[in-house]
């Protein structure tokens, strides 16, 4: 999976369906369709695997998603070298023709589109063996599962949104919106019918796929988000159990190195690979070029103090990893301020770097650089990144999240179990390279809830998460713009934000969407 995502060929199919040439009745041998080109099992499993691909796409997670989720949700602050587009994320000007958010729109729409043409395809299949048979079933469980993927995030971002169920629904661009009731219908259906067929576990060369685990923490994660407490239980719990493995690495280095697809904790993570030279910067529109192996990402670069710095480690972030001792006995700084970023002794950061550096340890410059972040960068073992080339995958849904999304449905069902919750939140804190004082098991469901909203946070800091929670929790207005105070260079986050606008592009082309969109908005 890691090794090849992306496939010319089947990029080259993908763009050429549809096309027919019937100049004297001559069919062109050379013109493939859906119809003709998918016929074995090593083409229907590139129909998957292209749909994989649109990770690396733009909007995804090669660049512009870090960016959208971190700046909107203020887990990463401007540096000086950032501008344009992803300005407008942090100091709330964007519009409905936001780069970034055009292509996330756009790409979870061409992940619809692939899954559709995967299904169609797959589904026409006669298998030739058991084995054969078992492939069709888990192809079809993984497109279902990447559909449900794009309608979770298109869901959860835009609210109502053109629902396209086959691959012929795919090519019709005049599609109204659904309501936001049936899209959670639909994103519940999808992983429900992916968990059967997915396999609890993959071959190495194969890791990166959707398993079984992936979906079972979608679909409680998907009930989690509507408030179905008790059923997002009843589906998280499955994965503290056989035949479920995970568990939290002991290490928080190690989730945030090149290595961390080996880690037990990983439910599901997009892998990132380098290949060459001449496609370090492939993230900025030439995915799925001459060299369909690339599929790194460029944050590190983006990101990385010693390289572009386009942004820093929030203020908001580095203050919430300090706060009263669940102990007692006053002020308390989190153990993971030293593994999340670089910072000055007073912030808990880590204040030196190149620790395994052939030209031994560095002190970390931070009157200069401000907070900085550590996670996903390589500064322990190399000065500079030089280029965009990190291979670090990102995480979509790992372990830790699974318990603290078990501690919130604990938390806020009908009948709340405050000690099983804050058992959950203990848990995570009892990682061997962090070992966080636990909270007692007495706190009210008050002091339980800032517990819970202060370590997730802390502990998926930087990995896209904070966004959806704020959101969800109904409380970004007040949060942000307590953290962002409107002024010079920073206008008021609104109502509004809370729903990404959508794309002009699709107004235009999208007729029966077109009269429905509020306020120039959503």
């Amino acid at each position: 999976m890691k090794k090849k995502i992306g496939i010319s060929l089947i990029i080259l199919i993908l763009f050429s369906l549809g096309c027919k040439e019937d100049r004297l009745d001559v069919k062109n041998e050379n013109t493939y369709t859906d119809e003709s080109y998918f016929k074995t099992q090593v083409q229907f499993n590139e129909a998957v695997i292209a749909t994989y691909a649109v990770f690396s796409h733009n909007g995804m997670m090669a660049r512009e998603w870090y960016f959208i989720f971190d700046l909107l949700a203020n887990d990463a602050e401007r540096a000086s070298p950032l501008v344009g587009t992803e300005l407008e994320l942090t100091d709330y000007s964007f519009t409905n023709n936001n780069e970034d958010i055009v292509n996330l729109w756009a790409s979870l729409y061409r992940m619809i589109f692939r899954a559709n043409l995967a299904l169609k395809v797959v589904n026409s299949w006669t298998p030739a063996t058991p084995a054969e048979e078992l492939l069709k079933k888990q192809y079809l469980a993984e497109a279902h599962w990447l559909r449900g993927f794009a309608y979770f995030n298109l869901v959860t971002n835009w609210g109502r949104v053109p629902v396209k169920l086959t691959y012929a629904d795919s090519q019709v661009n005049s599609t109204p919106r659904s309501s936001v009731a049936d899209v959670w219908k639909l994103v519940e259906s999808e992983f429900t019918l992916a968990i059967p067929d997915l396999p609890v576990t993959y071959a190495a060369a194969q890791k990166g796929r959707a398993t079984k685990g992936a979906a079972i923490a979608m679909l409680g994660k998907s009930y989690l988000f509507q408030k179905k407490c008790d059923a997002a239980i009843t589906e998280l719990a499955k994965l503290t159990t056989g035949p479920y493995t995970y568990s939290l690495d002991p290490s928080y280095d190690n989730l945030f190195s090149e290595n961390n697809i080996n880690s037990n904790e990983v439910v599901f993570s997009v892998n990132h690979v380098y290949t060459t030279s001449n496609t370090q910067y492939y993230m900025f529109g030439g995915q799925e070029g001459n060299n369909g192996k690339t599929f790194h990402t460029g944050r590190a670069q983006e990101y990385g103090f010693n390289d572009w710095q386009n942004v820093t480690a929030s203020n908001a972030l580095v203050a919430a990893h300090q706060y009263p001792n669940p102990a007692g006995g006053g002020t308390y700084t989190d153990p993971r301020a030293k593994l999340t970023y670089y910072g000055s002794p007073a912030s808990g950061g880590d204040t030196d770097f190149c620790n395994t550096c052939p030209g031994g340890v560095k002190p970390y410059d931070w009157a200069f650089f401000g907070n900085s972040y550590r996670k996903y960068e390589p500064y322990e073992s190399k000065e500079f990144t030089s280029a965009p080339m990190s291979g670090i995958n990102t995480h979509v849904i790992r372990y830790a999240d699974v318990l603290l999304m078990l501690a919130e449905a604990n938390l806020e069902k009908s009948s709340p179990s405050l000690g099983t919750a804050i058992g959950y939140i203990n848990q995570v804190r009892a990682r061997p390279s962090v070992a966080a004082v636990p909270y007692p098991l007495t706190l009210n469901q008050t002091d339980a809830r800032v517990a819970l909203r202060r370590e997730r946070q802390i502990e998926l800091s930087g990995e896209q998460s904070r966004w959806f929670d704020l959101n969800r929790w109904g409380i970004a207005k007040a949060t942000l713009n307590t953290e962002h105070p409107a002024g010079p260079g920073q206008f008021p986050f609104l109502d509004k934000h809370v729903l990404l606008p959508i794309p002009i592009d699709e107004r235009n082309s999208n007729k029966a969407l077109s009269a429905d969109v509020a306020n120039d908005w959503n």
